[in-house]
Protein backbone atom coordinates (compact mmCIF):
# COMPACT_ATOMS: atom_id res chain seq x y z
CA UNK A 1 0.00 0.00 0.00
CA UNK A 2 1.08 3.37 -0.55
CA UNK A 3 1.60 5.99 2.14
CA UNK A 4 -0.86 8.39 0.45
CA UNK A 5 -3.77 5.54 1.25
CA UNK A 6 -2.80 4.75 4.53
CA UNK A 7 -2.66 8.90 4.98
CA UNK A 8 -6.05 9.15 3.72
CA UNK A 9 -7.31 6.12 5.54
CA UNK A 10 -5.79 7.74 8.91
CA UNK A 11 -7.89 10.83 8.38
CA UNK A 12 -11.08 9.03 7.39
CA UNK A 13 -10.91 6.70 10.26
CA UNK A 14 -10.05 9.99 12.81
CA UNK A 15 -12.68 12.41 11.05
CA UNK A 16 -15.34 8.82 12.28
CA UNK A 17 -14.01 8.42 15.59
CA UNK A 18 -14.09 12.18 16.08
CA UNK A 19 -17.81 12.87 14.91
CA UNK A 20 -18.77 9.15 16.95
CA UNK A 21 -17.88 10.50 19.87
CA UNK A 22 -19.21 14.25 18.82
CA UNK A 23 -22.26 12.40 18.78
CA UNK A 24 -22.22 10.84 21.98
CA UNK A 25 -21.15 13.65 23.67
CA UNK A 26 -24.50 15.73 22.03
CA UNK A 27 -26.48 12.61 23.37
CA UNK A 28 -25.39 12.49 26.80
CA UNK A 29 -25.99 16.53 26.90
CA UNK A 30 -29.20 16.43 26.03
CA UNK A 31 -30.58 13.77 27.93
CA UNK A 32 -30.89 11.50 25.22
CA UNK A 33 -29.60 8.24 26.90
CA UNK A 34 -31.98 9.07 30.18
CA UNK A 35 -35.08 6.71 30.31
CA UNK A 36 -36.24 7.86 34.26
CA UNK A 37 -39.89 7.64 33.11
CA UNK A 38 -39.72 3.75 31.72
CA UNK A 39 -38.87 2.95 35.46
CA UNK A 40 -41.41 5.32 37.12
CA UNK A 41 -43.94 4.25 34.67
CA UNK A 42 -42.73 0.18 35.57
CA UNK A 43 -43.24 0.84 39.55
CA UNK A 44 -46.99 2.72 39.04
CA UNK A 45 -48.27 0.59 37.00
CA UNK A 46 -46.67 -3.23 38.35
CA UNK A 47 -48.53 -4.82 41.01
CA UNK A 48 -48.09 -6.51 43.96
CA UNK A 49 -48.43 -9.66 42.55
CA UNK A 50 -46.33 -8.77 38.90
CA UNK A 51 -43.62 -7.84 41.31
CA UNK A 52 -43.53 -11.06 43.54
CA UNK A 53 -44.04 -13.30 40.32
CA UNK A 54 -41.40 -11.38 38.75
CA UNK A 55 -39.00 -11.97 42.06
CA UNK A 56 -40.18 -15.90 42.36
CA UNK A 57 -38.93 -16.60 38.59
CA UNK A 58 -35.43 -14.36 39.96
CA UNK A 59 -34.98 -16.91 42.39
CA UNK A 60 -35.50 -20.37 40.55
CA UNK A 61 -33.26 -18.95 37.63
CA UNK A 62 -30.28 -18.59 40.40
CA UNK A 63 -31.67 -21.92 41.62
CA UNK A 64 -30.90 -23.86 38.51
CA UNK A 65 -27.98 -21.74 37.63
CA UNK A 66 -26.37 -23.16 40.76
CA UNK A 67 -27.60 -26.53 40.21
CA UNK A 68 -25.80 -26.39 36.58
CA UNK A 69 -22.89 -25.06 38.53
CA UNK A 70 -22.78 -28.22 40.88
CA UNK A 71 -23.42 -30.77 38.34
CA UNK A 72 -20.63 -29.62 35.77
CA UNK A 73 -23.48 -29.38 33.12
CA UNK A 74 -22.63 -29.52 29.39
CA UNK A 75 -24.67 -28.84 26.85
CA UNK A 76 -25.45 -31.49 24.15
CA UNK A 77 -23.18 -31.38 20.99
Amino acid sequence: MSSGIVAMMLGVSTFLGALGLLALLWGLRTGQFDDQKKFLDGAKFDSEDELNDAVILEKRKKEILKKKKEQKYAPPD
